[in-house]
């Protein structure tokens, strides 16, 4: 495992910078492997100062929307390419539809590129977040908000951190394409997957070869449940395991903990705009909405909170923000700014110790009978459930509450009784205050996903309010009496 390496003190420090160092000292080395093949640093040096020279010689605009179309391996190269001719990368998503692609073309920069060198600020990347508008919301970020993100990974998390990467999603998806970075950026490198498979990330885990895994909590449910089917023996070589993206259930840590036996299991909150915010080792005895301390270069400000209650809109100050959004106007969803400080629009408080908590999205909050209800948190304990996989809460139409309290939920594939509805409803009172316990619930069969591989609310709330409205329920809708 190579040292990492400070910044050449007469170049400044870029996501893609060190590439020509680990290609002269460790040229032979594997930089990136995939079921497709596997490419060594000296190779990839190469490819990607010819992909930089292509469009310089192609006189591409600085700001270049991705090809989605060839395998991962190649896409990275491209974008690496992009990168290394000083401008900027977008990525979107393959599974877009042809009408948002349209669409987000229309709101790349075409702006020619002055050919002036990059700088730590200069913008490298544009990701895309899902938006209320139907068009995605893209974030520009520059060099520095993801070195500082790299050292930051490394210095908190330590040696495993600085190891080989297995990331295990598309670079479509912000958290896995700074996996494949940071292990490209330490000189260690990344192991990849065309498309995600729990048993292909369980057998290259295996191997021993990827101390350190990132993954969202829908891939490592996949990963237990194949190894508990297939009675897998525990994997030695994971050493630190890296979960973000949406909420863990933390009533599975320790089936993550025994299948990975060698590993310290870490969760870490943060957002598209921010990069790192919070992150706490996982156990499952800590309370579900406790986030974690503070990264050592993140301050926090809770705003907004009452004598009623602690909880405020959470602002973030680092060295790691975001620059601004593309093609997001009039999106009443996109973080809010007030000079160095960012808010993405979470509600939350810091606890006695310090730590964030986090109740849950400004959004997604409703009002029942006049008291505020975080679906979050009635999510959590419902996930929490042994029979019980995923979870949606939702409002209905409620002439007297305002809005009622309404549940989606998956069985769990190891269910060996299904409770009633008024079992599940013991099992929220018994751990909340009465009024969030959900006074209806449905078992959904097939369970809608962003691409990032996040719960798609939005889409089971559309869902549930049209099954609801015709009283004519979707067979994928089962009411649980």
């Amino acid at each position: 495992m190579p040292e990492t390496a400070p910044a050449d003190a007469e170049a400044p420090e870029l996501v893609h910078s060190r590439l020509g160092r680990w290609a002269q000292e460790r040229g032979d080395a594997c930089a990136i492997r995939s079921e497709a093949g596997s490419i060594c640093f000296a190779d990839l040096a190469v490819q990607v100062q010819a992909h930089a020279l292509a469009l310089n010689a192609a006189r591409a605009p600085a700001t270049v929307l991705q090809d989605p179309s060839p395998p991962l391996m190649q896409r990275l190269v491209a974008f690496l390419g992009t990168v290394a001719s000083g401008r900027c990368a977008a990525i979107g998503d393959t599974a877009w539809p042809e009408a948002v692609l349209q669409a987000v073309r229309a709101h790349i920069d075409t702006t020619p590129w002055d050919n002036a060198p990059p700088t730590p600020h200069s913008p490298f990347y544009i990701g895309f977040t899902s938006g209320s508008t139907g068009l995605p919301k893209g974030f520009r970020r520059h060099h520095h908000s993801w070195t500082e993100s790299f050292a930051l990974c490394l210095r908190t998390f330590g040696e495993p951190a600085a190891g080989r990467i297995l990331a295990p999603g598309r670079d479509s998806h912000s958290l896995f394409l700074f996996g494949m970075l940071l292990g490209l950026w330490s000189g260690a490198g990344v192991v990849v997957q065309e498309e995600f498979s729990a048993a292909g990330a369980l057998a290259i885990a295996a191997r021993g070869e990827t101390p350190c895994l990132v993954a969202v909590p829908s891939q490592l449910l996949l990963m237990l449940d194949w190894a508990q089917h297939r009675r897998l023996a525990p994997v030695a070589g994971v050493r630190l395991v890296l979960i973000s993206g949406a909420r863990w259930p933390r009533s599975r840590t320790p089936d993550v903990q025994a299948l990975f036996p060698q590993a310290r299991i870490v969760e870490f909150y943060g957002a598209s705009e921010t990069s790192f915010i919070a992150w706490t080792d996982s156990h499952p005895d800590l309370p579900e909405n406790l986030v974690g301390q503070p990264f050592d270069t993140v301050d926090l400000q809770v705003r907004g909170a009452t004598p009623e209650g602690p909880d405020g809109l959470i602002y973030v100050r680092s060295p790691m923000l975001f620059m601004d959004y593309v093609g997001a106007a009039n999106d009443p969803t996109t973080a809010l700014r007030d000079g160095d400080w960012v808010c993405v629009r979470d509600l939350g408080h810091l606890d006695a110790q310090g730590r964030l908590r986090v109740v849950g999205r400004e959004s997604r909050m409703l009002v029942t009978a006049g008291k505020k209800l975080f679906p979050e948190e009635l999510e959590a304990v419902l996930e929490a459930h042994p029979a019980i996989a995923r979870a949606s809460v939702h409002g209905l139409p409620d002439a007297r509450r305002g809005v009622q309290v309404a549940a989606l939920i998956q069985w769990a594939k190891n269910a060996e009784q299904l409770p009633s509805l008024h079992d599940v409803q013991l099992w929220c009172r018994s751990r909340l205050e009465a009024f969030k316990t959900p006074r209806r619930l449905w078992a959904c069969a097939d369970w809608p996903q962003t691409a990032s591989g996040k719960t798609d609310h939005p889409a089971l709330g559309r869902a549930l309010l049209a099954a609801t409205a015709s009283q004519d329920v979707a067979p994928w809708l089962t009411p649980v009496r």
